[in-house]
């Protein structure tokens, strides 16, 4: 019933209606004897759609996706290593709203909001009321990759990019398509997996006609979040043309053993998505307990190697500040 529900409403109502008291979740969870054992953010408040909420299993206090979302007092504890900015971005913002950390890419925030609160999210303390391009920006944004023609590929990221209306997501693919250096735009979002009715059909018409290659990154961490309903808004997306990948956080407890994450390449391929990175964990202020170790990583990888096609393994890469690439963790460290 809950599903079918949801269904019925489009993906900007979906939106609106995201849960976003604790009370409310764990009510339709069944998991009310839970509410002594968390605490209730100040900063980074709870927000889940209920389409994702449907996915998970009542009753289990321990499903792979609540986990994600559901504050955990663990949070609160300060980690030495673990920082607001683990990526530097803030030293790597030459304008309001651009981020250029790649020879050859920018990456555009061109909103703070997502769907969806992951609790292990290294953008949770950005200051993105400093880093909205305004409308007054874009040209600013737009000058900064003429002058720089070593740029041919932009980022749309956030914040979610899918979670802006379609007209002003159109808005910038009209003005970065009109930029003959570049070839590709890349959008990163979770919407997908969170809201797949985002992906509706005016959407996808507009990423299908445009002159640049449309490569979209999904955000998906355990096979679970790939319902028939998410996966048939995929296989509509690729059938449009877009490029369909997808990047994983290495999650302690959650998607860190094989069989899991096994599945959930099986599963994105089913749906018409290619694994594309297997991130360890960003090493930001409050996700301390989501971290697995780097041998731990590696010896996963292994694993995986042993059980997929080689277009099934996700490569395996950390993020570290101030390097101009993903930086490729040394599997060979434990060989």
């Amino acid at each position: 019933m809950i599903n079918h529900l949801i269904l019925q409403k489009n993906w900007q109502t979906q939106l609106s209606e995201a849960i976003s008291s604790i009370d409310e979740l764990l009510a339709i969870l069944k998991l009310e004897s839970l509410r002594s054992q968390i605490y209730v953010p100040t900063h980074f408040e709870l927000r889940v759609p209920r389409a994702f909420v449907a996915k998970m299993q009542v009753g289990d206090a321990n499903d792979p996706l609540l986990r994600q979302v559901l504050p955990d007092q663990r949070e609160q504890i300060a980690v030495t290593g673990y920082v607001a900015d683990p990526l530097a971005e803030n030293s790597q913002n030459p304008l309001t709203g651009l981020l250029h950390k790649y020879q050859s890419r920018v990456l555009l925030t061109v909103t703070g909001a997502c769907a969806i609160h992951c609790r292990y999210c290294f953008r949770q303390h950005f200051d993105y009321q400093s880093n909205l391009p305004k409308a007054s920006a874009q040209d600013g944004i737009i000058r900064y990759i003429h002058e720089h023609p070593e740029i041919n590929e932009v980022i749309l990221s956030g914040g979610d990019p899918l979670s802006v209306s379609n007209r002003r997501l159109f808005g910038w693919l009209e003005r970065l398509e009109a930029i003959p250096q570049l070839t590709t735009i890349r959008l990163h979002t979770r919407l997908p997996v969170v809201i797949p009715e985002r992906l509706d059909a005016e959407l996808l018409e507009r990423l299908a006609s445009s002159r640049c290659q449309i490569v979209m990154v999904i955000h998906c961490n355990h096979a679970n979040e790939i319902d028939d309903t998410t996966a048939q808004h995929l296989q509509r997306a690729r059938a449009a043309g877009i490029t369909l990948l997808n990047q994983t956080v290495l999650l302690r407890d959650i998607n860190d053993d094989v069989e899991t994450q096994v599945a959930l390449s099986q599963r994105l391929f089913a749906a018409g998505v290619l694994p594309y990175y297997l991130h360890v964990l960003d090493k930001v202020a409050g996700g301390a307990h989501f971290d697995s170790s780097e041998n731990e990583a590696i010896a996963l990888y292994w694993a995986l190697l042993e059980r997929l096609p080689g277009y099934l393994v996700p490569k395996l890469v950390r993020e570290l500040p101030n390097r101009a690439f993903k930086v490729p963790v040394d599997i060979y460290k434990l060989r």
